[in-house]
């Protein structure tokens, strides 16, 4: 009878637990993982607050270090248990793990590195990883095929926006340049019908001529058109892949591969077999 190496067997379950959340361990790992998240981000944020900074700068550098142990520890044991570490250390996920952990131990010894603390807010970005649990993970699914699938569309719009901004404020700069409104380049101009079209409408900037307001109206009137165009292709993008929803969080120890089928047994990327 073939006998199991109890390191494997370690191995693979620590893999379960870590990058899966189809068990209950697994759940909880991500449940706690996302508590230290928003804590950490809490504390960054306190830390820039002064008076907080300054009353507190003591119990806020222990609960860091803390929070700042444990990530590395996670870290270390994400590397340690997959075939392929490279695959995981050079992820977008892993490279987003390493520069928000880092700085931390840089403290210690770059005198001025403080400034690099703030990049402990891209924890924040492992919180889409935390969509695997099971009550989001559908949602979550749904969301980035969709994101996924509209890209060249938002793409092409994005590009048009940009060249109707471009023009619009040339336009703009050759009606107001001499009206000292404060359009007193077409880059200037340009970064003038950015900031109407998208309806934030800073008021820096302000045409004084009756042409100038007129063309200003017909740019306001557009941005409501615009700002729905995205809405509407993301939404039509999630309306055809309804029915198409994948909840398998089931995880290649291999090739760190994580979207597969929900009845998949082995990797479509590397062929490794899945875990049960």
């Amino acid at each position: 009878m073939e006998t199991i190496n109890p390191q494997k067997k370690w191995k693979k379950r620590l893999h379960e637990i870590i990058y899966e959340a189809d068990t209950t361990a697994g759940k909880w790992f991500d449940i706690v993982l996302l508590f230290l998240i928003i804590t950490s981000v809490i504390v960054v944020m306190l830390e820039s607050v002064a008076h907080i900074h300054q009353d507190y700068d003591r119990e806020l550098d222990i609960i860091e270090w803390v929070i700042t142990i444990l990530f590395t520890i996670e870290y270390i044991a994400r590397v340690a248990v997959i075939k392929k570490p490279s695959e995981y250390i050079f992820s977008f996920y892993g490279i987003v793990d390493f520069f928000s952990t880092i700085p931390k131990y840089l403290s210690l010894f770059l005198v001025g590195s403080h400034a690099l603390i703030a990049l402990r807010a891209l924890r924040l970005l492992r919180v889409f990883r935390i969509l695997k649990l099971a009550r989001f993970i559908g949602e979550g699914n749904l969301m980035i095929r969709a994101l996924k699938a509209s890209r060249a569309k938002i793409l092409v719009f994005l590009l048009a926006v940009f060249m109707l901004c471009v023009i619009l404020g040339t336009i703009m700069y050759m009606i107001e340049g001499d009206a000292d409104s404060g359009f007193t380049s077409i880059p200037r101009s340009v970064y003038w019908s950015i900031v109407t079209l998208t309806t934030v409408g800073y008021g820096d900037i302000a045409p004084a001529t009756s042409l100038g307001q007129f063309v200003a109206s017909i740019i306001m009137i557009l941005g409501y058109a615009i700002i729905a165009v995205p809405t509407g292709i993301v939404t039509s993008e999630m309306a055809k892949n309804k029915g198409r929803v994948n909840l398998n969080t089931q995880h290649c120890a291999n090739c760190n591969n994580d979207n597969h089928t929900d009845k998949a047994q082995f990797c479509h990327e590397c062929g490794h077999h899945l875990h049960k």
